[in-house]
Formats: structure tokens, C-alpha cells, sequence
């Protein structure tokens, strides 16, 4: 065990070690916890990269320092999330909490640059939705499955084109907007909102023409967010479900029974798109988005309406028109691509039996041609490091 000092605001060194050990490896996530190694995530792996360990007395010093003013928050709270600057390349989202053998940490890496759709290597249909000037846009998926960097781009993109102002609320500020073509306003919670439903009522006497909500966590904000996509503003935010099917689920059944059909024509109404994200592992070692992307049409309107999202799936399949692509489809072209292996490609199918056959379908169409397996060019694609 390592020799740390006793409290004495010295344990920043010692973390700031970590972080830049981790920056080094192209990770996103450093783990802290009480009593154990020292612990990374580096392309989707959690990986030990130092087996020194804080005590418990010595990981509740570290939480003291890092919140300061608001370790009295987390006492009462058991949990709380921070914004940690390490230097000007640098952020980090910090998670610090209580667990059974005392305080743990996440640090996720936050990227000072925001790089653009095309950067990101997203499909160019995503610009669709950066021209919306009203409705409701949600980006969902899993913990750590980019959201927050596609976000990042959506925004940067009406930014660059558009002179409108953009309201944030964030659970904390993680990419840091400078105004460009739009104005924009980013609010913290905690620090400059005790809610998001409070500063969603607010935002409405603000002036918006967007309002971007880091994350639609509860019945009241979820209908905040649905009323000012009703009164004519763009509101885009952000779930933890995994394709559009659930999403529309999951936003319904928030409320009770009684007010679900009323939800369900209003949720018709404004969605205007849902993109859901998942993270695949490519061959050379980063990682990259597969997106499933879904449109509003009068089709997709009418399946909300008449309770059948089971069809949802059908409508991506058969919307390239339209700039819509399932899961499926956006994870075979990666693979014709060459970013990714057929393993990779099957253990994230929606329908692994399906995809399993088309890609032999790809392959035995390139065996009658003649030709060879094609290899992708990911050269000047920057892959996600999340």
C-alpha cells in the first residue's frame, strides 16, 4: 500500500498522476475506490493500472478535498457530480459516492474539443436534425455510449449555423460552448439550478429557440420538456434506453394510467427524430458509434398513436429514404467497411441471427464476384474514445 499523507490537500497530486496515466492511455473512465487498485477503462476494458490503493480514511480525505464547499452535499446526498479541471486539454465528469467499504470515484473523460458530425464519423442524415426548428429530439442509450459527444456535435453544428439561442441544462456542464453564429446559455445543475424541471420553467422566459436538457430523469421534467416542445421551441435531450421502441415506452409509462393516452398524442405530435447509440470496438483498437436513426413520418405518428411501436422496427428498416437506418443496418456497413469484425458485429445485432445472414450474403456476393473481402479506410475518421 502506498505511503499517502493524511488529509492535508495533497491528495490532488496523487490523482492528477492517475488521470494523466490515463489520458495516456486513451481511456475514458479512471476508477477510484476505498481499499482497492487503482482501475481504468481503456476501449470499453476496465484494466488495473496502478495496484496502490487509498485506505478508507484516506479515499473520505480525497472526497473532502475534491468537493470542498459541498462535501455536505454529498454526506446528505450519499452521491454527487462534479467538474474537474485538470489543465486546459483537460475536463473530467466526477461521480464521487458512498459504497459498503467507504467512498468511490469515477472520472469520465470529457473532451475539450467538440468535434463535428463529420469528424465523428456520423451518418449524414444527422444534419436533418440540426435544421429542425421545433419539435422534441432525443439521443439515447446505454451509460458511456457517447451521447453526450453527438450531442455535443448536434449543438456545435445549429451553433455554426444558425443565430438562435440555445438554452443547456446539464447534470454537470460537460462540453463548454463558445458562441458562434447562436447565442448559448449553460446552466449546471447545482451550481446555477437546484432542478431540471426548475430551470426548464425558466428557460421559457428566457427567449429559447432550443433548449437542450442533459438527461429526462423524471415524470416532471419529461413533461416540461414535452410542453416547451409543444409551445414551438426545439428541446433536445437525452435517455438511457436503447433503441426508439423502448424510448417511446419508457416516456409513456413515466406517467401514470390515467394520463397516458393524453401523452401518447402529445409525444406523437412533437417527436420529430430519435437517434440511439452504441459503442462497437473497431479493428484498430478505438471505438465507434453505430446509430440507429428513426424520423418522424405520418407512419411512424400513427404507430405512436395506435400503441404499435412493435412496428418501429420494420419502419428503419425500410426509411433509407427518409435518412433512417436501424441498428442492424448501420452495424453491416461498418462491418463491409472493414472498422469492425463479424464477432463484434454479431455480439451488438438487435438480431444476431438476421445480421449473422446478410453478412453471408456479403460475403458469398463477393466470392461470386470474384473479388476479395474489402478492407475499409479509416484513415481521417476519428474514432470515439468515451
Amino acid at each position: 500500500m502506498s505511503n499517502y499523507k493524511e488529509y492535508d490537500f495533497g491528495m490532488k497530486a496523487v490523482i492528477d498522476r492517475y488521470l494523466h496515466e490515463l489520458v495516456k492511455l486513451g481511456g475514458s473512465d479512471l476508477h477510484i475506490k476505498a481499499n482497492s487498485p487503482i482501475y481504468a477503462r481503456v476501449s470499453g476494458d476496465i484494466i488495473p493500472i496502478s495496484m496502490n490503493q487509498l485506505s478508507k480514511e484516506q479515499a473520505l480525505n480525497f472526497a473532502k478535498e475534491f468537493t470542498r464547499s459541498r462535501f455536505k452535499e454529498l454526506v446528505e446526498n450519499k452521491d454527487i457530480d462534479l467538474v474537474y479541471v485538470l489543465n486546459e486539454n483537460y475536463r473530467f465528469r466526477l461521480n464521487i459516492f458512498f459504497q459498503i467499504d467507504g467512498v468511490s470515484a469515477v472520472f469520465r473523460v470529457i473532451p475539450t474539443e467538440i468535434r463535428s458530425i463529420d469528424e465523428l464519423g456520423l451518418p449524414k442524415s444527422i444534419r436533418k436534425i440540426a435544421e429542425l426548428k421545433r419539435g422534441l429530439v432525443l439521443v439515447t442509450g446505454i451509460t458511456g455510449s457517447g451521447k453526450s459527444t453527438t450531442m455535443a456535435a448536434l449543438i456545435d453544428e445549429i451553433n455554426s449555423t444558425r443565430p438562435e439561442h440555445i438554452i443547456t441544462i446539464e447534470d454537470p456542464v460537460e462540453f463548454v460552448h463558445k458562441n458562434k453564429r447562436a447565442i448559448i446559455n449553460q446552466r449546471s445543475l447545482g451550481q446555477d439550478t437546484p432542478s431540471y424541471a426548475r430551470a426548464l420553467r425558466a428557460a421559457l422566459r428566457e427567449d429559447p429557440d432550443i433548449i437542450v436538457v442533459g438527461e429526462m430523469r423524471d415524470l416532471e421534467t419529461i413533461e416540461m420538456a414535452l410542453h416547451a416542445a409543444e409551445t414551438g421551441h426545439l428541446v433536445i435531450s437525452t435517455l438511457h434506453t436503447l433503441d426508439a421502441k423502448e424510448t417511446i415506452n419508457r416516456i409513456i409509462s413515466v406517467f401514470p394510467s390515467e394520463e397516458q393516452n393524453r401523452i401518447r398524442i402529445v409525444l406523437a405530435s412533437v417527436l420529430e427524430a430519435i437517434v440511439s447509440q452504441r459503442l462497437l470496438k473497431t479493428k484498430s483498437g478505438g471505438r465507434r458509434a453505430a446509430l440507429e436513426i428513426l424520423f418522424k413520418t405520418e407512419r411512424v405518428h400513427d404507430l405512436i398513436l395506435e400503441k404499435r411501436e412493435h412496428e418501429i422496427s420494420q419502419v428503419l428498416e425500410e426509411g433509407e429514404i427518409y435518412g433512417m437506418q436501424s441498428f442492424d443496418q448501420a452495424i453491416l456497413q461498418m462491418y463491409k467497411e472493414g472498422l469492425i469484425d463479424e464477432d463484434e458485429a454479431l455480439r451488438n445485432a438487435s438480431s444476431r441471427g438476421d445480421l449473422a445472414l446478410k453478412i453471408k450474403q456479403y460475403e458469398d456476393s463477393l466470392k461470386s464476384r470474384g473479388k476479395k473481402e474489402v478492407v475499409g479506410d479509416s484513415e481521417g475518421v476519428i474514432e470515439l474514445k468515451l
